[in-house]
């Protein structure tokens, strides 16, 4: 004589039960998977392009200022014009803050982007 299959009878949900796909979806790389990556990469796209944009406008300025006041140009530090070291002084700086805000920022989106796969929220 053969047993019967055991059937699992569930009678209600438990509470607190969830089941968690996403983080599957994108190890398995299928098309919700991909599509969390995708907009991942679409926000590190679109925060990079702005803060380009942010970057360029500000080093952008510095030579206009510059040009604004030409009574700089007649102006020298230790042998060296005024304009350059001014140059010197902000480019840098400016170029190396945008950077490390850009880390910052990317990595936040990144560990935002963990907790909506995890399901944390």
């Amino acid at each position: 004589m053969t047993r019967p299959q055991r059937e699992r009878v569930v009678l209600a949900k438990r509470r607190g039960a969830r089941v968690i796909r996403t983080r599957v979806e994108v190890q398995e790389q299928t098309e919700v998977g991909d599509a969390l990556v995708r907009g991942l990469m679409r926000a590190q796209l679109g925060l990079a392009l702005r803060l380009a944009a942010v970057t360029v406008c500000a080093v952008a300025l510095i030579p206009l200022a510059l040009g604004l006041f030409p009574q700089i140009d007649d102006v020298t530090v230790a042998g060296i014009r005024l304009n350059w070291l001014i140059l010197a002084a902000l480019v840098y700086p400016v170029l190396y803050g945008a950077g490390r805000l850009y880390v910052r920022l990317a990595e936040q989106g990144e560990r935002d982007f963990v907790r909506v796969v995890d399901g944390d929220r």
